[in-house]
């Protein structure tokens, strides 16, 4: 046979094993949908809404309970009353409310007199998004109020309107949110969480499809049908994966900038591109790792790793500036990171080929990476001397 034929007939068999182990297409386009439906669901408000915010009134004036019906009124917040701090203490820790904000005793007396009463608020920062956010609410509703006052004094000492926002606002903050102008956390993580969940699943699954060779000794079979080439053996076995996989990308660039309507600033078929290149990236990576550590535990265990540390490495959650050096320079082994570079060039910016053409190049690199170790595998494919478990 020649080089296409051996090629077209390992592929031929990797069908047939996917016809009677539907794990492959289960692992892979079960998991994606499963991801994808759950954050886009998750995320279908795009902030949470209505956190329970504790308010413990010792003042009880007029001040304060306009105070609590604007916190009240607010899309983030929602007021729970508490008689007494112990009350609202207890449904803290009972996680019942988010965050406590204590108004003080005499406070519309104090703020009459000019004597600067102190709010007190707690915030339960196990929940970070919702710690943050309602501490954000509360700091907004307190400066209103301080504002509010203010404006009501300088009124009564006959000072005209525009000159009492000069006092009470000197600077005003326009703001332009670049690339999510609705603060919409789905916007936000899923554009990212997904191709990063497909690089997760691309490792582990490739990983296992050549780790089973050898686990249930067909590697030698394989390689004879290949025509003892590696090359043909993997290239039959990545034509089937790489048309999954990639066919998952575009489905998932589809769901979002088409069908979801998110926001992009450049083209949806540039997308299309990075999303293939990862999946080839990502591919590399696996045969990679199972080609380093032909032990197929083991390699799913550093594969596993590996696509995790992806997640927290790409920089979408946290800046890769604000990491620690020796970290930064890490976060250039992942593909995900490039993707998500490309992602803020074209996606965010538009900024369109002269933008993204270095992550394409860093993309291409980890396609060469199974090259150093294709004699390695193919000499654990025939001769079975490692470790099957």
């Amino acid at each position: 046979m020649g080089m296409w034929q051996q090629i077209f007939a390992v592929t031929g068999r990797e069908r047939r094993i996917w016809r009677h182990r539907p794990i492959y297409l289960i692992g892979s386009a079960g998991v994606i949908a499963f991801c994808a439906i759950f954050f886009l669901t998750f995320f279908r408000d795009g902030l949470p809404h209505d956190l329970p915010i504790g308010i413990v009134d010792n003042d009880n004036s007029s001040l304060s309970r306009n105070f609590i019906q604007q916190l009240d009124a607010t899309q983030l917040g929602k007021t729970v009353q508490f008689d007494d701090f112990d009350d609202a203490r207890l449904a803290m820790q009972s996680g019942k409310i988010t965050s406590i904000c204590v108004i003080p005793e005499n406070m519309y007396a104090d703020v009459s007199a000019n004597r600067r009463p102190v709010f007190t608020y707690y915030l339960n920062s196990m929940y970070f998004v919702g710690g943050a956010l309602a501490y954000k609410d509360i700091l907004t509703m307190i400066n209103l109020t301080n504002g509010a006052v203010q404006r009501q004094v300088l009124r009564a000492k006959g000072v005209n309107e525009r000159e009492i926002m000069g006092r009470i606002r000197p600077i005003d903050i326009d703001t332009h949110q670049i690339g999510n102008v609705y603060t919409n956390y789905g916007y936000y993580l899923t554009n990212i969480i997904l191709p990063a969940v497909l690089e997760l699943v691309i490792i582990i699954v490739l990983i296992y499809s050549l780790g089973a060779e050898m686990k249930y000794e067909k590697s030698p079979e394989l390689m004879k049908i290949a025509g003892g080439s590696i090359t043909n053996a993997l290239t039959g076995k990545l034509i089937l994966y790489t048309a999954l996989f990639s066919g998952l990308g575009f489905l998932i660039v589809t769901l979002l900038y088409h069908w979801m309507h998110f926001p992009i600033a450049g083209s949806i078929w540039n997308m299309f591109i990075a999303i293939f290149l990862m999946v080839t990236a990502s591919e590399a990576i696996a045969i990679f790792i199972i080609g380093c550590l032909p032990v197929p535990r083991l390699a799913l265990s550093i594969g596993a790793l590996y696509s995790v540390l992806g997640f927290s490495l790409s920089g979408f959650t946290l800046p890769i500036e604000a990491m620690p050096s020796w970290i930064q320079g890490w976060a250039s082994a992942f593909p995900i990171r490039h993707y998500y570079l490309f992602y803020v060039q074209e996606v965010i910016f538009g900024a369109g080929f002269a933008g993204w053409w270095q992550e394409i190049v860093h993309l291409l690199f980890f396609v060469l990476l199974p090259l150093p170790v294709l004699w390695r595998l193919k000499g654990a494919y025939i001769n079975l001397n490692f470790p099957k478990n």
